[in-house]
Protein backbone atom coordinates (compact mmCIF):
# COMPACT_ATOMS: atom_id res chain seq x y z
CA UNK A 1 0.00 0.00 0.00
CA UNK A 2 2.68 2.52 1.00
CA UNK A 3 4.71 2.07 -2.16
CA UNK A 4 2.14 3.04 -4.77
CA UNK A 5 -0.55 4.63 -2.55
CA UNK A 6 -3.29 2.52 -4.10
CA UNK A 7 -5.73 1.48 -1.36
CA UNK A 8 -8.80 -0.73 -1.12
CA UNK A 9 -11.86 -0.05 1.02
CA UNK A 10 -14.02 -3.06 1.90
CA UNK A 11 -17.57 -2.40 3.12
CA UNK A 12 -19.10 -5.59 4.55
CA UNK A 13 -22.73 -4.53 4.75
CA UNK A 14 -26.00 -6.28 5.48
CA UNK A 15 -27.29 -6.14 1.90
CA UNK A 16 -24.06 -5.87 -0.11
CA UNK A 17 -20.30 -6.36 0.13
CA UNK A 18 -18.48 -3.64 -1.77
CA UNK A 19 -14.77 -3.25 -2.57
CA UNK A 20 -13.43 0.01 -4.01
CA UNK A 21 -9.88 0.53 -5.30
CA UNK A 22 -8.67 4.12 -5.29
CA UNK A 23 -5.75 6.53 -5.10
CA UNK A 24 -5.26 10.26 -4.67
CA UNK A 25 -4.62 12.35 -7.77
CA UNK A 26 -2.10 15.18 -8.01
CA UNK A 27 -5.03 17.59 -7.50
CA UNK A 28 -6.01 15.99 -4.17
CA UNK A 29 -9.12 14.22 -5.46
CA UNK A 30 -9.84 10.49 -5.12
CA UNK A 31 -9.56 8.52 -8.37
CA UNK A 32 -11.66 5.34 -8.33
CA UNK A 33 -9.77 2.66 -10.28
CA UNK A 34 -12.34 -0.09 -9.87
CA UNK A 35 -15.32 -1.30 -7.88
CA UNK A 36 -16.65 -4.76 -7.13
CA UNK A 37 -19.96 -5.66 -5.51
CA UNK A 38 -21.47 -8.91 -4.28
CA UNK A 39 -24.61 -9.93 -2.43
CA UNK A 40 -24.20 -10.17 1.33
CA UNK A 41 -26.10 -13.13 2.74
CA UNK A 42 -23.90 -13.86 5.77
CA UNK A 43 -24.35 -10.54 7.58
CA UNK A 44 -27.27 -9.50 9.78
CA UNK A 45 -27.66 -5.96 11.16
CA UNK A 46 -24.04 -5.19 10.42
CA UNK A 47 -22.65 -8.27 12.18
CA UNK A 48 -21.20 -11.38 10.49
CA UNK A 49 -23.48 -14.36 11.21
CA UNK A 50 -22.18 -16.80 8.58
CA UNK A 51 -18.43 -16.93 7.92
CA UNK A 52 -18.48 -18.99 4.69
CA UNK A 53 -21.19 -16.91 2.96
CA UNK A 54 -19.41 -13.70 3.93
CA UNK A 55 -16.07 -15.01 2.64
CA UNK A 56 -17.70 -15.90 -0.71
CA UNK A 57 -19.13 -12.39 -0.93
CA UNK A 58 -15.76 -10.79 -0.12
CA UNK A 59 -13.98 -12.91 -2.74
CA UNK A 60 -16.58 -12.03 -5.38
CA UNK A 61 -16.34 -8.28 -4.69
CA UNK A 62 -12.53 -8.31 -4.53
CA UNK A 63 -12.18 -10.30 -7.78
CA UNK A 64 -14.44 -7.88 -9.66
CA UNK A 65 -12.61 -4.85 -8.27
CA UNK A 66 -9.24 -6.41 -9.09
CA UNK A 67 -10.22 -7.18 -12.71
CA UNK A 68 -11.70 -3.73 -13.35
CA UNK A 69 -8.81 -1.82 -11.72
CA UNK A 70 -6.08 -4.21 -12.99
CA UNK A 71 -4.64 -4.16 -9.46
CA UNK A 72 -3.62 -7.23 -7.45
CA UNK A 73 -5.35 -6.78 -4.09
CA UNK A 74 -3.74 -8.16 -0.95
CA UNK A 75 -4.62 -5.59 1.75
CA UNK A 76 -7.88 -3.87 2.64
CA UNK A 77 -9.26 -1.31 5.07
CA UNK A 78 -12.50 -2.73 6.48
CA UNK A 79 -15.55 -1.04 7.99
CA UNK A 80 -17.24 -2.18 11.19
CA UNK A 81 -20.80 -1.41 12.31
CA UNK A 82 -23.62 -3.03 14.25
CA UNK A 83 -25.74 -2.57 17.34
CA UNK A 84 -22.83 -3.68 19.55
CA UNK A 85 -20.97 -0.42 18.83
CA UNK A 86 -20.91 1.93 21.84
CA UNK A 87 -19.21 5.20 22.67
CA UNK A 88 -17.98 6.71 25.95
CA UNK A 89 -16.27 9.93 27.00
CA UNK A 90 -13.03 9.76 28.99
CA UNK A 91 -10.37 12.19 30.17
CA UNK A 92 -6.66 11.46 29.95
CA UNK A 93 -3.63 13.06 31.62
CA UNK A 94 0.08 13.10 30.78
CA UNK A 95 2.71 14.77 32.99
CA UNK A 96 5.72 15.73 30.89
CA UNK A 97 9.33 15.93 32.12
CA UNK A 98 10.02 19.51 31.07
CA UNK A 99 7.99 22.65 30.40
CA UNK A 100 10.74 23.95 28.11
CA UNK A 101 10.37 21.23 25.48
CA UNK A 102 7.57 21.73 23.00
CA UNK A 103 4.61 19.34 22.97
CA UNK A 104 5.10 16.97 20.05
CA UNK A 105 3.07 14.38 18.18
CA UNK A 106 4.76 11.72 20.33
CA UNK A 107 3.19 13.19 23.48
CA UNK A 108 -0.29 13.02 21.95
CA UNK A 109 0.36 9.47 20.74
CA UNK A 110 1.39 8.47 24.28
CA UNK A 111 -1.84 9.93 25.62
CA UNK A 112 -3.86 8.02 23.00
CA UNK A 113 -1.99 4.78 23.75
CA UNK A 114 -2.87 5.17 27.44
CA UNK A 115 -6.56 5.31 26.48
CA UNK A 116 -6.26 1.98 24.67
CA UNK A 117 -5.20 0.45 28.02
CA UNK A 118 -8.50 1.32 29.71
CA UNK A 119 -10.36 -1.57 31.30
CA UNK A 120 -13.39 -2.52 29.19
CA UNK A 121 -16.37 -4.72 30.16
CA UNK A 122 -15.78 -8.41 29.37
CA UNK A 123 -16.11 -9.17 25.66
CA UNK A 124 -15.55 -5.57 24.50
CA UNK A 125 -12.55 -3.86 22.93
CA UNK A 126 -11.62 -0.30 21.98
CA UNK A 127 -11.90 0.38 18.23
CA UNK A 128 -11.14 4.11 18.07
CA UNK A 129 -9.73 6.73 20.45
CA UNK A 130 -10.65 10.17 19.10
CA UNK A 131 -9.11 13.24 20.83
CA UNK A 132 -11.40 16.23 21.36
CA UNK A 133 -10.21 19.34 23.25
CA UNK A 134 -6.83 19.49 24.98
CA UNK A 135 -5.82 21.30 28.17
CA UNK A 136 -2.22 22.48 28.65
CA UNK A 137 -1.32 23.59 32.20
CA UNK A 138 -4.99 24.44 32.92
CA UNK A 139 -5.34 26.36 29.64
CA UNK A 140 -8.55 24.82 28.24
CA UNK A 141 -10.16 24.54 24.80
CA UNK A 142 -6.98 23.87 22.80
CA UNK A 143 -7.62 21.95 19.56
CA UNK A 144 -3.99 21.37 18.53
CA UNK A 145 -1.38 21.60 21.32
CA UNK A 146 1.62 20.65 19.13
CA UNK A 147 4.36 23.28 19.47
CA UNK A 148 3.13 24.64 22.80
CA UNK A 149 5.06 24.45 26.08
CA UNK A 150 3.68 22.89 29.23
CA UNK A 151 4.09 20.14 31.80
CA UNK A 152 0.50 18.96 32.31
CA UNK A 153 -1.19 17.76 29.10
CA UNK A 154 -4.84 16.68 29.43
CA UNK A 155 -7.45 15.74 26.82
CA UNK A 156 -11.08 14.70 26.45
CA UNK A 157 -11.46 11.56 24.35
CA UNK A 158 -14.40 10.06 22.46
CA UNK A 159 -13.81 6.32 22.78
CA UNK A 160 -15.65 3.89 20.49
CA UNK A 161 -15.94 0.26 21.58
CA UNK A 162 -17.32 -2.92 20.04
CA UNK A 163 -17.62 -6.63 20.71
CA UNK A 164 -14.38 -8.58 20.39
CA UNK A 165 -16.18 -11.47 18.68
CA UNK A 166 -17.72 -9.17 16.04
CA UNK A 167 -14.30 -7.68 15.20
CA UNK A 168 -12.61 -11.10 15.23
CA UNK A 169 -15.22 -12.52 12.84
CA UNK A 170 -14.50 -9.69 10.39
CA UNK A 171 -10.75 -10.35 10.63
CA UNK A 172 -11.39 -14.07 10.14
CA UNK A 173 -13.52 -13.52 7.02
CA UNK A 174 -10.92 -11.21 5.46
CA UNK A 175 -8.11 -13.65 6.25
CA UNK A 176 -10.05 -16.59 4.76
CA UNK A 177 -10.46 -14.53 1.60
CA UNK A 178 -6.61 -14.43 1.43
CA UNK A 179 -6.43 -10.75 2.36
CA UNK A 180 -4.78 -8.77 5.16
CA UNK A 181 -6.68 -6.18 7.24
CA UNK A 182 -4.70 -2.95 7.40
CA UNK A 183 -7.20 -1.15 9.64
CA UNK A 184 -10.71 -1.49 11.08
CA UNK A 185 -12.74 1.73 10.76
CA UNK A 186 -16.13 2.60 12.23
CA UNK A 187 -18.45 2.93 9.23
CA UNK A 188 -20.16 6.24 10.15
CA UNK A 189 -16.70 7.81 10.51
CA UNK A 190 -15.83 6.60 7.01
CA UNK A 191 -19.14 7.86 5.58
CA UNK A 192 -18.58 11.27 7.18
CA UNK A 193 -15.27 11.63 5.32
CA UNK A 194 -17.06 10.98 2.03
CA UNK A 195 -20.13 13.21 2.35
CA UNK A 196 -19.44 15.97 4.92
CA UNK A 197 -17.46 19.15 4.33
CA UNK A 198 -15.11 20.66 6.92
CA UNK A 199 -17.45 23.69 7.13
CA UNK A 200 -20.38 21.45 8.06
CA UNK A 201 -18.36 19.67 10.74
CA UNK A 202 -17.31 23.05 12.12
CA UNK A 203 -20.84 24.52 12.17
CA UNK A 204 -22.49 21.41 13.66
CA UNK A 205 -23.96 18.51 11.67
CA UNK A 206 -25.59 15.11 12.14
CA UNK A 207 -24.69 12.30 9.74
CA UNK A 208 -27.44 9.68 9.42
CA UNK A 209 -26.25 6.65 7.43
CA UNK A 210 -29.27 4.44 6.66
CA UNK A 211 -27.88 1.04 5.74
CA UNK A 212 -29.59 -2.28 5.17
CA UNK A 213 -29.37 -3.58 8.74
CA UNK A 214 -28.59 -0.53 10.87
CA UNK A 215 -28.82 3.25 10.89
CA UNK A 216 -25.56 4.85 12.05
CA UNK A 217 -25.38 8.32 13.60
CA UNK A 218 -22.36 10.60 14.00
CA UNK A 219 -22.61 14.14 15.40
CA UNK A 220 -19.88 16.72 14.72
CA UNK A 221 -19.37 20.22 16.15
CA UNK A 222 -16.37 22.57 15.86
CA UNK A 223 -14.73 19.98 13.61
CA UNK A 224 -14.76 17.32 16.35
CA UNK A 225 -16.88 14.18 16.64
CA UNK A 226 -19.13 14.56 19.69
CA UNK A 227 -21.52 11.61 19.65
CA UNK A 228 -21.99 8.27 17.88
CA UNK A 229 -24.87 5.80 18.01
CA UNK A 230 -26.28 2.81 16.13
CA UNK A 231 -30.00 2.16 15.62
CA UNK A 232 -30.81 -1.53 14.90
CA UNK A 233 -33.18 -0.75 12.01
CA UNK A 234 -32.50 0.05 8.37
CA UNK A 235 -33.64 -0.56 4.81
CA UNK A 236 -34.21 -4.29 5.39
CA UNK A 237 -36.72 -3.47 8.13
CA UNK A 238 -38.70 -1.47 5.57
CA UNK A 239 -38.54 -4.36 3.08
CA UNK A 240 -39.81 -6.78 5.74
CA UNK A 241 -42.69 -4.44 6.60
CA UNK A 242 -43.68 -4.26 2.91
CA UNK A 243 -43.48 -8.05 2.61
CA UNK A 244 -45.88 -8.52 5.51
CA UNK A 245 -48.09 -5.52 4.85
CA UNK A 246 -48.61 -6.23 1.15
CA UNK A 247 -48.41 -10.06 1.45
CA UNK A 248 -45.73 -10.36 -1.26
CA UNK A 249 -42.41 -12.20 -1.65
CA UNK A 250 -39.27 -10.62 -0.20
CA UNK A 251 -37.69 -9.94 -3.60
CA UNK A 252 -40.96 -8.33 -4.77
CA UNK A 253 -41.04 -6.19 -1.61
CA UNK A 254 -37.51 -4.96 -2.34
CA UNK A 255 -38.46 -4.05 -5.92
CA UNK A 256 -41.57 -2.21 -4.69
CA UNK A 257 -39.46 -0.22 -2.20
CA UNK A 258 -36.77 0.73 -4.70
CA UNK A 259 -38.99 1.55 -7.72
CA UNK A 260 -42.14 2.94 -6.17
CA UNK A 261 -41.26 3.61 -2.52
CA UNK A 262 -41.86 7.00 -0.91
CA UNK A 263 -41.23 8.20 2.63
CA UNK A 264 -44.27 10.52 2.60
CA UNK A 265 -47.68 8.99 1.82
CA UNK A 266 -49.44 12.33 1.25
CA UNK A 267 -47.13 13.06 -1.68
CA UNK A 268 -48.69 10.15 -3.65
CA UNK A 269 -52.00 9.96 -5.52
CA UNK A 270 -54.83 7.67 -4.41
CA UNK A 271 -55.44 6.21 -7.87
CA UNK A 272 -51.89 4.90 -8.50
CA UNK A 273 -51.90 1.08 -8.47
CA UNK A 274 -49.06 -1.41 -8.94
CA UNK A 275 -49.85 -4.83 -10.40
CA UNK A 276 -47.64 -7.70 -9.13
CA UNK A 277 -47.63 -11.05 -11.00
CA UNK A 278 -49.09 -13.95 -9.03
CA UNK A 279 -47.21 -17.16 -8.16
CA UNK A 280 -47.68 -20.23 -10.42
CA UNK A 281 -50.81 -19.17 -12.23
CA UNK A 282 -52.40 -17.30 -9.32
CA UNK A 283 -54.19 -14.02 -9.87
CA UNK A 284 -52.02 -10.87 -10.01
CA UNK A 285 -51.92 -8.78 -6.81
CA UNK A 286 -52.69 -5.07 -6.82
CA UNK A 287 -50.95 -2.72 -4.41
CA UNK A 288 -51.79 0.96 -3.90
CA UNK A 289 -48.75 3.25 -4.14
CA UNK A 290 -50.19 5.36 -1.33
CA UNK A 291 -50.65 2.34 0.96
CA UNK A 292 -47.09 1.28 0.14
CA UNK A 293 -45.90 4.75 1.17
CA UNK A 294 -47.85 4.54 4.46
CA UNK A 295 -46.00 1.31 5.33
CA UNK A 296 -42.62 2.86 4.48
CA UNK A 297 -43.41 6.12 6.27
CA UNK A 298 -44.36 4.35 9.50
CA UNK A 299 -40.98 2.58 9.73
CA UNK A 300 -38.92 5.59 8.63
CA UNK A 301 -40.69 7.79 11.17
CA UNK A 302 -39.76 5.28 13.89
CA UNK A 303 -36.10 5.39 12.81
CA UNK A 304 -36.09 9.20 12.66
CA UNK A 305 -37.70 9.45 16.12
CA UNK A 306 -34.72 7.50 17.46
CA UNK A 307 -32.35 9.77 15.53
CA UNK A 308 -34.09 12.76 17.15
CA UNK A 309 -33.67 11.14 20.58
CA UNK A 310 -29.92 10.65 19.99
CA UNK A 311 -29.54 14.30 18.89
CA UNK A 312 -31.27 15.46 22.09
CA UNK A 313 -29.20 13.05 24.22
CA UNK A 314 -25.96 14.40 22.74
CA UNK A 315 -26.68 17.91 24.07
CA UNK A 316 -25.90 19.52 20.70
CA UNK A 317 -29.44 19.98 19.36
CA UNK A 318 -29.32 23.79 19.39
CA UNK A 319 -25.89 23.78 17.73
CA UNK A 320 -27.18 21.46 14.99
CA UNK A 321 -30.28 23.60 14.35
CA UNK A 322 -28.13 26.71 14.00
CA UNK A 323 -25.49 24.81 12.01
CA UNK A 324 -25.60 22.49 9.00
CA UNK A 325 -28.54 20.32 10.14
CA UNK A 326 -28.83 16.66 9.13
CA UNK A 327 -27.11 14.89 6.22
CA UNK A 328 -28.70 11.57 5.17
CA UNK A 329 -26.68 8.99 3.27
CA UNK A 330 -26.61 5.23 2.69
CA UNK A 331 -28.99 3.15 0.58
CA UNK A 332 -32.03 4.27 2.60
CA UNK A 333 -31.38 7.90 1.63
CA UNK A 334 -32.49 7.09 -1.93
CA UNK A 335 -36.16 6.80 -0.93
CA UNK A 336 -38.28 9.56 -2.47
CA UNK A 337 -39.16 12.48 -0.16
CA UNK A 338 -36.69 11.32 2.47
CA UNK A 339 -35.32 14.82 3.35
CA UNK A 340 -38.88 16.10 3.76
CA UNK A 341 -39.71 13.28 6.18
CA UNK A 342 -36.57 13.94 8.23
CA UNK A 343 -37.44 17.64 8.48
CA UNK A 344 -41.05 16.76 9.38
CA UNK A 345 -40.03 14.43 12.26
CA UNK A 346 -36.98 16.25 13.66
CA UNK A 347 -37.74 19.85 12.73
CA UNK A 348 -34.15 20.18 11.49
CA UNK A 349 -33.10 21.01 7.92
CA UNK A 350 -31.87 17.96 5.98
CA UNK A 351 -30.10 17.12 2.73
CA UNK A 352 -28.90 13.93 1.02
CA UNK A 353 -25.16 13.29 1.18
CA UNK A 354 -23.47 12.10 -2.04
CA UNK A 355 -19.85 10.88 -2.00
CA UNK A 356 -18.91 12.93 -5.05
CA UNK A 357 -17.27 15.98 -3.48
CA UNK A 358 -13.88 14.27 -3.06
CA UNK A 359 -14.04 12.15 -6.23
CA UNK A 360 -12.18 12.84 -9.45
CA UNK A 361 -14.07 12.42 -12.75
CA UNK A 362 -15.11 8.81 -13.20
CA UNK A 363 -16.75 6.79 -15.95
CA UNK A 364 -18.86 4.87 -13.43
CA UNK A 365 -21.54 7.32 -12.26
CA UNK A 366 -23.03 4.68 -9.95
CA UNK A 367 -20.15 5.25 -7.54
CA UNK A 368 -21.67 8.65 -6.68
CA UNK A 369 -24.74 6.99 -5.17
CA UNK A 370 -25.28 7.45 -1.38
CA UNK A 371 -25.17 3.65 -0.99
CA UNK A 372 -21.39 3.73 -1.69
CA UNK A 373 -20.59 6.50 0.83
CA UNK A 374 -19.06 4.09 3.35
CA UNK A 375 -16.83 2.31 0.81
CA UNK A 376 -15.58 5.62 -0.64
CA UNK A 377 -15.00 6.90 2.90
CA UNK A 378 -12.90 3.83 3.73
CA UNK A 379 -10.65 4.63 0.75
CA UNK A 380 -10.30 8.24 1.98
CA UNK A 381 -9.48 7.05 5.52
CA UNK A 382 -6.84 4.65 4.19
CA UNK A 383 -5.17 7.39 2.14
CA UNK A 384 -5.21 9.77 5.12
CA UNK A 385 -3.46 7.13 7.25
CA UNK A 386 -0.73 6.72 4.61
CA UNK A 387 -0.26 10.49 4.30
CA UNK A 388 0.07 10.86 8.08
CA UNK A 389 2.86 8.26 8.11
CA UNK A 390 4.58 9.61 4.98
CA UNK A 391 8.15 10.91 5.59
CA UNK A 392 8.31 14.67 6.09
CA UNK A 393 4.59 15.19 6.60
CA UNK A 394 4.64 15.50 10.38
CA UNK A 395 7.89 17.47 10.34
CA UNK A 396 6.33 20.11 8.12
CA UNK A 397 3.26 20.35 10.33
CA UNK A 398 5.41 20.69 13.46
CA UNK A 399 7.46 23.50 11.93
CA UNK A 400 4.46 25.76 11.28
CA UNK A 401 3.51 26.46 14.88
CA UNK A 402 6.70 26.86 16.96
CA UNK A 403 7.76 30.22 15.43
CA UNK A 404 6.58 32.15 18.48
CA UNK A 405 8.38 29.69 20.76
CA UNK A 406 11.64 30.23 18.84
CA UNK A 407 11.32 34.03 19.16
CA UNK A 408 10.66 33.66 22.87
CA UNK A 409 13.82 31.55 23.29
CA UNK A 410 15.79 34.17 21.38
CA UNK A 411 14.55 36.86 23.77
CA UNK A 412 15.45 34.67 26.76
CA UNK A 413 18.97 34.15 25.39
CA UNK A 414 19.30 37.94 24.85
CA UNK A 415 18.23 38.63 28.48
CA UNK A 416 20.70 36.01 29.75
CA UNK A 417 23.40 37.67 27.70
CA UNK A 418 22.45 41.04 29.18
CA UNK A 419 22.62 39.68 32.73
CA UNK A 420 26.03 38.13 32.06
CA UNK A 421 27.27 41.47 30.73
CA UNK A 422 26.01 43.12 33.93
CA UNK A 423 27.89 40.60 36.03
CA UNK A 424 31.03 41.33 34.04
CA UNK A 425 30.51 45.09 34.63
CA UNK A 426 30.41 44.56 38.37
CA UNK A 427 33.31 42.10 38.42
CA UNK A 428 35.64 43.94 36.02
CA UNK A 429 34.52 47.52 36.81
CA UNK A 430 33.89 48.18 33.10
CA UNK A 431 32.51 51.54 31.93
CA UNK A 432 29.00 51.99 30.51
CA UNK A 433 30.25 52.13 26.91
CA UNK A 434 31.65 48.57 27.09
CA UNK A 435 28.42 47.33 28.64
CA UNK A 436 26.24 48.82 25.90
CA UNK A 437 28.41 47.20 23.23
Amino acid sequence: MENNEIVVGLDIGTTKICAIVGRRTEHGKIEILGMGKAESSGVMRGVVTNIEKTVLGIRGAIEDASVISNVEISEVVVGIAGQHIKSVQHRGLLVRNSSEDEISRKDIDRLIEDMYRLMMPPGEQIIHVLPQEFTVDNEQGIIDPIGMSGVRLEANFHIITGQITAANNIYKCVKKANLATVDLVLEPLASSEAVLSEEEKEAGVVLVDIGGGTTDIAIFYEGIIRHTAVIPFGGNSVTEDIREGCAVMKNQAEILKVRFGSALADENRDDEIICIPGLKGREPKEVSVKNLAYIIQARMEEIMEQVKYEINASGFEKKIRAGAGIVITGGGAQLKHMPQLVEYVTGIEARIGYPNEHLAKTNDENIKSPMYSTAVGLVIKALQAIEMKAPGKVVKEDKKEPIRETEQKQRERWIDKLINKGKQLIENDLDDKDFIQ
